[in-house]
């Protein structure tokens, strides 16, 4: 039997390894037939499987006979399955294309280049926070947007009051006033408005939030210095939108958010409203408010009309009141005394009306009106003091856009007017002002061919009081492969000086003189980037990506506020100038349901005046963010976050403490409405645990500079309902 036996096994064995087959393909891109280097190919339900090479070319061996399912994958792309019957009839390689995944591939489009293109295909490098992870940020503060920028890599919220929480955001380590903020593309929040901005935004109605770091004045004028941000609210679609957001803190915070949102027919109606409670919070135990009371009310309305499929018109209104008040516990409970009487009180009325129509000439061109008109009142009060005004602001502009499959060109007309008038409540002099700009922009973004795409521009400024600007700026697109992106960008920049910048909301505009016109001139910039964005799969279920921006500022003769001899502080213009460079990198990992994300920011920012060089106050040299998340699609979603900031250097000489923050973030999705429970700060990292965060006495406090939390771990948690 054994002679049987052994024979027979042997010529399975032979026949089976002579019934082997090789596979070979040339895996390519389905629109541009471009090789897809990586690509996997793999044999379903074996080990068997291989990776396309640089031309596009894989060859797998050991496949048996018979009919064979193949499956091809590449990020970015659709996967696909063939089925082959083995032995092949051809000898030459199978030629596989792969379609675009319209999700993966960033196929989002954004406003704030002024290009109808897609993030993938737009020279500009831009971030786009939206979807999931503006959803995951919004829960975390879902009564302003100062999380969701400050936990992005290479941008830092800088708290300029220690008891109202007023703040203000820093791209790449500079000073806030550099960063232009616009909501739809209008600027809303700049000058006065600016000072309390980022506290009075709420999320819910915002579908992206885009983001461009470095020189961006030639696409939006004056301001964008150090970069910008636009707020990009939600339109109406054929299917109803009815969210409602309930959030309750630890700190005894309450947020209530509702959005509406319906296209009916040649109407489409938005309506947005938020209501936020803030009760009193002194988590060290020192008598002040880590935490301000405060009550803010926001409605936002919007009607769209749908004329015909060429032409569109919007119209809206935004409304926000807010009252805060911080300082002294005992004070603002209503038992102050001669000892504890220290206040800090803002009340703000904001309203701002917008205007869009879009009429569509030919199926490439449309030509476009837009307009707003804002009224910002606040006021600003302590103990014997108080700075109070309204400054009033326009934006107009008119613009026409054409697109073809090589050529994209947008030209247009603007009109900015803004004007502060302060309330005379004393005899100091007032810091008015009344600036009118217009401005002539045009922009030309060149497909020179698939791997390469040009865009230039040029916008033409004349300011009233500071005279005029030309403002140049290239960015050029690279698409090595598909798996390697370069974008190389630069331009100039300015800014018109006002009295609003950090350091006078840090002194609460006491005793700051109005600038000298005449013998001031507007800051003026250049800046560039290079940014590098490679990625690729590790295997059937885990990709990998890494993108690294490298940044250069310069900002000449800038405008800094100092004391005089008199006491008074005014704002001086010495030769000399302020840069900002260092470098970016994100690293994301994901494996099935996991998500790592690794952020580092190195921004080395520096003072040269009189031959002398300090480093620039407030500025964290090294960030790193690091997120780790566990995600089932629209089921559940648990985060773990920590950051980490670098010691700074202080106004005053001194050097802060380098921190972590750590969070936990927990979120359970039902189709309907979904539970979420996060833990901010649950190390309870607390500049107040460093050093005391004022000095003098509880009555009249000078306070330090804030570096690092002051209102510790504070757990919030609420329910997200979708009718």
């Amino acid at each position: 039997m054994t002679k049987i036996i052994l024979p027979l096994l042997a010529l399975i064995y032979f026949s089976t390894a002579w019934s082997q087959n090789k596979f070979q393909a040339m895996i390519k891109d389905e629109e541009n037939k471009q090789p897809l280097v990586g690509a996997n190919v793999i044999l379903e339900g074996t080990t068997i499987g291989g990776s396309a090479d640089l031309n596009g070319f894989v060859e797998i061996q050991n496949i048996p006979d018979g009919k064979q399912k193949i499956i091809f994958s590449y990020i970015g792309y659709q996967k696909r399955s063939e089925i082959f019957n083995f032995p092949l009839s051809q000898s030459e390689p199978v030629e596989i294309l792969l379609h675009a995944d319209v999700e993966e591939m960033e196929q989002v489009v954004v406003s704030a280049t002024r290009s109808s293109r897609t993030i993938a295909d737009i020279p500009t490098r831009i971030e786009a926070i939206s979807g999931e992870e503006l959803d995951e940020k919004g829960n975390m503060k879902p009564g302003d947007i100062r999380m969701l920028l400050n936990e992005s890599t290479g941008i830092q919220t800088q708290q300029t009051s220690a008891t109202s929480y007023n703040s203000n955001i820093r791209i790449q380590g500079l000073d806030g006033k550099y960063t232009h903020i616009l909501k739809d593309g209008f600027p809303l929040y700049s000058g006065f408005s600016g000072g309390l901005s980022l506290l009075q935004i709420v999320p819910l109605d915002l579908k992206q939030v885009e983001v461009i770091k470095g020189a961006s004045s030639t696409l939006h004028g004056g301001g964008a210095i150090a970069g910008l941000v636009n707020l990009v609210s939600r339109t109406p679609t054929d299917v109803r939108q009815l969210n409602v957001m309930l959030n309750g803190t630890s700190a005894l915070g309450l947020d209530a958010s509702g959005f509406f949102a319906q296209k009916s027919g040649k109407i489409g109606t938005i309506v947005f409203f938020s209501y936020n409670l803030g009760t009193p919070y002194d988590p060290a135990d020192i008598g002040l408010t880590a935490i301000p009371e405060f009550r803010r009310y926001t409605i936002n309305p919007k009607l769209f009309v749908y004329f015909n499929d060429k032409t569109t018109l919007n119209l809206g209104f935004n409304s926000t009141i807010e009252d805060r008040t911080g300082g002294d516990i005992r004070y603002i409970e209503g038992k102050a005394d001669s000892v504890y009487s220290y206040f800090e009180k803002n009340e703000t009325i904001r309203f701002s009306t917008q205007f869009g129509l879009d009429y569509r000439t030919a199926e490439e061109s449309k030509f476009s009106l837009k307009n707003s008109v804002s009224y910002y009142d606040r006021s600003v009060e302590i103990p014997d003091f108080k700075f109070a005004g309204t400054q009033v602001s326009s934006f107009s502009e008119a613009n026409y856009s054409h697109v073809s499959e090589q050529f994209e060109w947008i030209a247009g007309l603007n009109l900015w007017t803004d004007q502060f008038t302060q309330d005379q409540l004393d005899t100091s002099e007032v810091v008015d002002y009344n600036h009118i700009t217009l401005g002539a922009f045009v922009q030309n973004t060149l497909k020179a061919s698939e791997k390469v795409s040009l865009e230039t521009g040029l916008r033409f400024d004349h300011q009233n009081e500071y005279g005029s600007f030309v403002l140049p700026r290239m960015a050029l697109l690279l698409k090595i492969n598909p798996k390697l992106t370069l974008r190389l960008g630069g331009g100039l920049g300015y800014k018109t000086p006002t009295v609003f910048t950090e350091e006078g909301e840090r002194l609460q505009f006491r005793n700051v003189l109005p600038i000298d016109i005449e013998g001031t001139k507007a800051e003026e910039s250049i800046g560039t980037t290079f940014d590098t964005n490679y990625r690729t799969p590790l295997s059937e279920q885990m990709t990998f990506s890494i993108n690294s921006l490298l940044f250069y500022t310069r900002v000449n003769e800038p405008i800094l506020l100092a004391p005089n001899s008199s006491g008074l502080y005014e704002f001086q213009q010495p030769k000399g100038f302020i840069d900002t460079k260092g470098i970016e990198t994100n690293i994301k990992l994901t494996y099935d349901h996991f998500k790592l994300f690794v952020g580092y920011t190195h921004a080395n920012v520096k003072q040269h005046y009189n031959g002398n060089t300090t480093t620039f106050p407030l500025v964290a040299r090294h960030r790193l963010n690091n997120v780790l998340i566990y995600e089932i699609h629209e089921q559940l979603r648990i985060g773990l976050e920590a950051y980490y900031f670098s010691p700074q250097i202080l106004n005053d000489g001194r050097t802060g403490r380098q921190y972590w923050i750590l969070g936990l973030m927990t979120e359970k999705i039902w189709e309907d409405f979904s539970i979420f429970l996060n833990f901010e700060n649950f190390l309870d990292t607390r500049q107040t645990k460093f050093e005391s965060i004022f000095t003098g006495s509880i009555t009249n406090p000078t306070f330090n500079d804030i570096y690092a939390p002051v209102d510790g771990f504070v757990v919030n948690g609420g329910l997200k309902i979708r009718f």
